[in-house]
């Protein structure tokens, strides 16, 4: 298998969605995308970040009239669908589904047109740049995947180009065969973004029991929990 890696960085103002992580620092999106037909393509986003940048990323989230695929100048044409699989006070799951396309220049979209045979996608947001990685069988037609896209880009969006090699590493949380709870995700996301696990430890149980609002014996088997779940879960793709 073959792999190209791109970014696009996005002005302010150009896209609605991509604003929202403009502003808000933390807020970080990974998702997988597969087109199932020229007409059609599902997507699968885990977004994280603080609690209250969360809640105004909502309404966005979850805006089926908000084109959030479109690339160039032109308005995706096709009907939107999201479904909230998960929520917590610091990620969202959401399941996307656009159907009826008449008209798009999504990445996903343009890729398929030259690239056949099963391609995943993968684009991680944050800040002014998401960054897609396109899985394919053959890069014979990648040159035309990139002239495209360099031709549809609207004002304000720049591409920069990674790389195209041989896939390796493909490991996505999405896609896991070992996931977590959600309260063992949202946990072990909240002592890692307060530096539970730095040397020497910037928080205590403590402080991330009061901060949840929950007994430290609760954070404490949690944390246990998620690390267990997470090394088992490494060494058996490991090995």
């Amino acid at each position: 298998m073959r792999e190209f890696l791109f970014s696009l960085t996005y002005s302010r103002g150009v896209d609605r969605y991509m604003d929202a992580f403009i502003e808000e620092e933390s807020l970080r999106s990974e998702a997988i995308v597969s087109c199932l037909d020229t007409d059609q393509f599902w997507q699968l986003e885990r977004v994280t970040g603080e609690p209250e940048a969360l809640d105004r990323l909502d309404p966005l989230l979850l805006d089926e009239s908000l084109d959030r695929e479109s690339v160039s100048a032109r308005d995706c044409r096709g009907v939107r669908r999201h479904d909230l699989l998960e929520e917590g006070s610091r990620h969202r799951i959401v399941y996307t589904h656009v159907s009826e396309i008449t008209y798009c220049d999504a990445v996903p979209l343009i890729a398929t047109q030259y690239l056949s045979g099963g391609v995943v996608f993968e684009v991680v947001r944050r800040g002014e740049q998401a960054r897609w990685r396109v899985l394919m069988q053959s890069d014979e037609k990648v040159g035309m995947v990139y002239d495209t896209l360099g031709a549809q880009l609207a004002d304000g969006i720049g591409f920069e180009f990674g790389h195209l090699e041989d896939a390796t590493g493909w490991r996505h949380s999405l896609l896991s065969s070992r996931s977590l709870r959600s309260e063992q995700r949202e946990t072990l996301e909240l002592a890692v973004d307060r530096g539970y696990f730095e040397t020497p430890r910037e928080v205590t149980l403590d402080e991330l029991a009061d901060e949840l609002d929950l007994p430290r014996s609760t954070i404490s088997y949690r944390l246990r929990r998620a690390t267990a779940e997470l090394a088992k879960g490494f060494v058996e793709e490991e090995y």
